[in-house]
């Protein structure tokens, strides 16, 4: 059964003339007879009875009057809400810690300086998670440092990172001009939690020097490597964004490394079957227009 036989329905319960019901919904007569008609084989029961050439109401067709009407305004508010989702509109996203601290506030600004209706919701873990809140369609689109590895998640470029060696400025690094790789084995490491995309990066750069390293502090948050640091309870390796304000007041260190770069690339992310809005087109474009503007 149709919503037009319940419209058509209600319409005719509200004038209770098949004739009169026709003419206001442009319909023939006998149109109007045969939608009736079947509702009522669909049902198996009498909706009207017809009684000297008018209609009544059964106890049936109240009972469905009642229902009919409701399903029409909830059909109406399912219009109207769908309407305004589409003329305000969210995106859910998802943010990798570096990413979400660094880049994403500005981001977010600027999309909503050009897209007022639009609402934004964050959510921000390590890429591990925001991958898999991508696979569960948690979130509509993730940025992160760290790499994917689900095949059914596509990704795009759209920012260049370094992570750099930092140290407190009591420490032994912070007298010497540069650092040698294996100066880096001797020292206790401050680091991300595993599933981080700062981790990993780290991880893959020494191994592919062949040099080893001793972590002692793992934490799930930029300020808290950068605390530890300041305190002189280890070294690290982390985006140079995230520490840019230390660094010019002195509180932590920036040391070359001999040879040795940790280069990264920051990505958007989505589910490869995602259906996109408008606005959540508008803010991927935000993203890749921006790739080679550091300013943000």
């Amino acid at each position: 059964m149709t919503l037009r036989h319940l419209k058509i329905f209600v319409t005719v319960c509200e004038a209770m003339n098949m004739t009169v019901a026709a003419k206001s919904l442009y319909m023939s007569q006998s149109a109007v007879s045969q939608t009736i008609a079947e509702l009522e084989k669909y049902y198996d029961i009498r909706l009207f009875e017809r009684l000297s050439r008018k209609l009544y109401l059964t106890q049936a067709g109240e009972k469905l009057l009642g229902y009919a009407r409701h399903m029409i305004r909830m059909d109406a508010d399912i219009e109207k809400n769908m309407k305004s989702l589409h003329e305000t509109g969210l995106i859910r996203l998802g943010a990798s810690v570096t990413v979400g601290a660094t880049v994403l506030p500005k981001l977010v600004s600027a999309f909503r300086q050009a897209n007022l209706s639009t609402d934004v919701e964050v959510f921000e873990d390590n890429t591990e998670q925001i991958q898999n809140r991508l696979l569960t369609d948690k979130i509509d689109i993730g940025l992160v440092e760290g790499e994917i590895t689900s095949s059914d998640i596509m990704s795009k470029p759209f920012m260049d990172d370094e992570l750099v060696l930092i140290c407190g400025n009591q420490h032994r690094f912070s007298r010497l001009s540069v650092i040698t790789p294996h100066e880096l084995e001797k020292e206790n490491f401050i680091l991300r939690e595993h599933g981080s995309g700062t981790r990993k990066s780290f991880e893959d750069v020494m191994k592919a020097q062949q040099l080893s390293w001793k972590v002692t502090w793992t934490c799930n948050n930029a300020d808290t490597i950068k605390a530890a640091v300041i305190a002189g309870l280890g070294v690290s390796v982390i985006s140079k964004r995230a520490v840019e304000k230390e660094a010019e007041s002195g509180e932590l260190i920036i040391k070359p490394l001999v040879g040795v770069r940790f280069l990264r690339t920051f990505k958007i992310t989505y589910h490869k079957n995602k259906y996109f809005t408008a606005h959540m087109n508008n803010f991927i474009d935000l993203c890749i227009n921006r790739r080679n503007k550091q300013s943000i």
